[in-house]
C-alpha cells in the first residue's frame, strides 16, 4: 500500500512537473523593447484589417501552442543609420549632405504589423532601406534650395526631409525619433568663397577696433601726461603762492610801524570826511527849505493855471468840433436831395434827347435813302448816255478813220501847243540868227521833237482802240494823251 502511495504521488509530481513544462514551453512573453507575432491562426486584432493571419503582443504573455502557432520577436529598440548623400543645389553646386536619422518601428499594432511585413527576418536591412529614402528624398529637396538657404535654415531642410520621408516611413511601419544634419562639405570651395567677405568684414572691424583701442590708449596716456603736467603746475603754484603769503607777512611784519602811523591818519582823515558830509547835509537842508520849496510852489501854480487853460481850450475845440460835424451832416443830407432831384431831371431830359435823336436820325435815315437812289438813278443815266455816245464815236471811227483823228487833234490842239512850247520853259537866254525864219524852225523842230503831230496823233489812235475794245469790244475816243515834251538843245552865247 505504501508503494502504491508513493508510485501516485511519483506520478503526481512527474505530472505536475510535466504540466508547468508544457506550460512553460506553450507561455510566451513580450518583453518591453519586443513585439511578439504568432502565426499560424486566424486572429483579428484591433485596428488590424480581417484575415491577416497573425497575432501582434507587445507588453504582456500569451499562450502559444507549439506545432500549431510560430512565435516570432521584432524589435522596437531604436535604430540609427548615417546619411552621407552627394547632392547639387538648385545653383548645381555640389555638395556632401552628412547627418544621422534616428528610428524605431512605431508602437501601435498597424506599424508594427507593416514592419512585420517588411522586415520580420531582414531586420538587419532596415538601416539601409531607411538611408535609401532619406537619400533620394534629400537629394530632391537640396535641388530645390540654394547653398545660402542650406546654411541659414538648417531646421527648414531637415523639415522638409522628415515632411517628404514621413509617408514612406509609416508604409514601412516606422517613425523618425530625430534627425540630425551634422555637416555639408563643399568640395568646391563656394561656401568658403561665400565666407570670405564676411571674414574679410570681421577682420576689418578687428583691425577698426584695434586702432580705435590703440587710439584710445593714446589719448588716454596723453590725458594722463597733461593731467601730471596739471599737477607739477599746480604744485608750483602753491608752492609759489606760500612763498608769496610768507614774503607779504614778512613786508607786512616790517611796515607794521609805518601802517599803524598811516592809519591813524586815515582815521582822522574819515572824521574830518563826516564833519564835512554833515555839513553839507545841512546846507542842502537850509536850501530845500529857502529855495526849493518855495519854486516848488510856484510851478505847481503856474502847472495848474496851464491845465485849466489847457481844458478849456480842448472842451471849446470839441464843442467847434461837434458844431462843424452836426453842420456837415445837414449840408450833405442837402447835397444827396439835390443830386436826387439832378439826376432825376437829368435821367429825364436824356430820355427826351434820346426820343429825339432816334426820331432825326429815322428822318435822316430815310433822306439818305432817298438821295442815294437818285444819285444811282443819276449815274444810270449818265452811264447809259456815255454808252450811247462811245457807241456812236466807235461807228464814226469805224466809218471815217481819218476824220475823227483830225477832229481829236483839233480839239486838243491846245495841249499839243503846251507841250511842245514846255521845252524852253527853262531856257532865259536864246540867240536867233536868221531871225522869224530862225523862230518858225525852232518851234518846228520843238513839236515834232515833243512828240507832237503825228506821234500824238497815233497815240490818241491807240488809245481809242484799247478804249473802244474795254466797252463791249467797241473802240472809243475818249481818252487823250499828254506825251511829256522833250528838252530842245539851243546853243546859248
Amino acid at each position: 500500500m505504501p508503494m502504491v502511495v508513493g508510485v501516485v504521488a511519483g506520478v503526481a509530481v512527474v505530472a505536475v512537473l510535466g504540466l508547468i513544462g508544457l506550460f512553460k514551453m506553450m507561455w510566451r512573453v513580450a518583453e518591453p523593447n519586443e513585439a511578439l507575432v504568432i502565426s499560424g491562426s486566424n486572429h483579428r486584432t484591433e485596428g488590424l484589417e480581417a484575415g491577416m493571419g497573425f497575432r501582434i503582443v507587445t507588453g504582456r504573455g500569451t499562450m502559444v501552442m507549439p506545432g500549431v502557432q510560430v512565435v516570432r520577436k521584432l524589435s522596437l529598440d531604436l535604430n540609427e543609420t548615417e546619411l552621407h548623400v552627394d547632392c547639387v543645389t538648385h545653383q548645381g553646386i555640389p555638395l556632401k549632405v552628412r547627418g544621422v536619422v534616428i528610428f524605431k518601428v512605431g508602437d501601435d499594432f498597424v506599424s508594427i504589423a507593416n514592419a512585420a511585413r517588411r522586415f520580420l527576418d531582414q531586420q538587419k536591412l532596415m538601416s539601409e532601406r531607411v538611408h535609401n529614402v532619406f537619400a533620394g528624398h534629400l537629394r530632391s529637396i537640396v535641388g530645390g534650395l540654394t547653398v545660402e538657404d542650406m546654411i541659414r535654415d538648417r531646421e527648414k531642410l531637415t523639415g522638409q526631409t522628415r515632411a517628404a520621408c514621413g509617408t514612406e516611413m509609416e508604409k514601412l511601419g516606422l517613425i523618425v525619433d530625430s534627425l540630425q544634419i551634422h555637416e555639408i562639405e563643399d568640395p568646391t570651395g563656394y561656401i568658403k568663397n561665400m565666407a570670405m567677405p564676411h571674414a574679410a568684414a570681421v577682420q576689418r572691424d578687428a583691425r577698426i577696433a584695434q586702432a580705435e583701442a590703440n587710439r584710445l590708449a593714446t589719448e588716454a596716456e596723453q590725458a594722463s601726461f597733461a593731467r601730471m603736467a596739471e599737477a607739477t603746475r599746480d604744485s608750483e603754484i602753491l608752492q609759489a603762492g606760500y612763498q608769496a603769503e610768507r614774503d607779504k607777512a614778512g613786508a607786512r611784519a616790517r611796515q607794521a610801524g609805518p601802517l599803524a602811523d598811516a592809519a591813524s591818519r586815515q582815521e582822522v582823515v574819515v572824521q574830518e570826511t563826516r564833519v564835512a558830509e554833515l555839513e553839507a547835509q545841512r546846507r542842502e537842508q537850509q536850501l530845500q527849505a529857502d529855495v526849493r520849496k518855495p519854486a516848488d510852489a510856484q510851478a505847481y501854480e503856474k502847472r495848474t493855471l496851464a491845465e485849466a487853460e489847457r481844458d478849456a481850450r480842448i472842451s471849446a475845440a470839441q464843442a467847434k468840433a461837434k458844431e462843424t460835424e452836426l453842420a456837415a451832416a445837414a449840408e450833405a443830407t442837402r447835397v444827396k436831395a439835390a443830386a436826387g432831384a439832378e439826376a432825376e431831371a437829368t435821367r429825364a431830359r436824356g430820355e427826351a434827347t434820346a426820343a429825339a435823336t432816334l426820331a432825326t436820325g429815322e428822318a435822316e435815315a430815310a433822306s439818305a435813302q432817298a438821295r442815294g437812289l437818285a444819285a444811282a438813278a443819276a449815274a444810270k443815266a449818265q452811264g447809259l448816255a456815255e454808252a450811247e455816245a462811245i457807241k456812236a464815236r466807235a461807228a464814226a471811227l469805224a466809218e471815217n478813220q481819218e476824220a475823227v483823228v483830225a477832229q481829236q487833234l483839233a480839239e486838243n490842239w491846245p495841249e499839243i501847243v503846251k507841250a511842245g512850247a514846255s521845252a524852253f520853259g527853262n531856257v532865259d537866254n536864246m540867240v536867233l540868227l536868221n531871225g522869224a525864219d530862225g523862230m518858225a524852225d525852232v518851234f518846228a523842230k520843238a513839236l515834232t521833237m515833243g512828240g507832237t503831230g503825228l506821234g500824238l496823233a497815233r497815240q490818241l489812235l491807240a488809245s481809242m482802240n484799247q478804249n473802244g475794245q474795254s466797252a463791249n469790244g467797241s473802240p472809243s475816243l475818249n481818252g487823250t494823251a499828254n506825251p511829256p515834251a522833250q528838252r530842245v538843245p539851243v546853243e546859248e552865247k
